[in-house]
This record gives structure tokens, sequence and C-alpha cells, in this order.
């Protein structure tokens, strides 16, 4: 399945938890939904997924995880704040380089209309 496909599905899997939820619930709750949504889709999902980080050839283990990995190669990251700054976007770029990811999804539950809190972001492109 390409990166495409599992951004349709993933943006229809997060539309039908805000419709479900609406906006106003911690991240955690919207992470729970988003992962059973897209899972019932039959993929490969994994939540709270460790991301090691490489420094000077020496790999450490410094507590980074990603909200949502689909199929190994799409990552989402779930956020629930009152608008989106440029620090949520650098930080789901860095989740891309460092799993070698092409693309990804920024969602923020805590909007009225869900289509505007999503972003689909390409990996090395701000």
């Amino acid at each position: 399945m390409s990166e495409n496909e599992i951004s349709r599905i993933v943006y229809e899997a997060g539309y039908m938890v805000h419709k479900a939820l609406g906006p106003g619930l911690l991240e955690s709750a919207y992470e729970e939904c988003l992962f059973y949504e897209i899972s019932q889709n039959g993929l490969f999902v994994e939540k709270q997924k460790p991301m090691p980080l490489t420094y000077r050839n020496v790999k450490l283990d410094v507590g980074y995880r990603l909200d949502i990995l689909v199929e190994r190669k799409f990552v989402v990251e779930i956020k629930s704040v009152e608008e989106l700054h440029d620090v949520h976007l650098a930080q789901i770029l860095t989740y891309l380089r460092l799993s070698n990811c092409k693309l990804g999804m920024l969602i923020n539950f805590n909007t009225s209309q869900f289509k505007h809190g999503v972003k689909r972001v390409i990996n090395g492109q701000l």
C-alpha cells in the first residue's frame, strides 16, 4: 500500500474520531481511538513507537516516541492544542527524518472542523 493510500485512510479515520468525540480531550484519548480506527482497515499500526537517536555513531535511547506509525512507513503525530506552531511541524519533520519515512500527518484534534487541524507533511520539506 502506498503512502498516499495510507494518508487517505488516516485522514478518514481521524475525521471519524473527531466527528464522534469533538475537540477538548487529551491527546491520549484521540490516539487510542485513532489507533483503533486505523487498525480496523487491516493495516499494521504501532502506537508510542520508540524512536532511537544516533549521535556521533552512538545509538541513544532518548525516549522519543512516535504517536502512531502505520505500515512502518507513515508517521502520525497527534496534538490537542489551541493552535499548531512551527515547533509541532519541526517535531514531525524530525520524526520523519529519523524513521526514514517519506510522508506523515500532523493532526490537531482541538479544532471545530477536523480539516482545519490536519497537515500532510513530506519528509525534507518545510
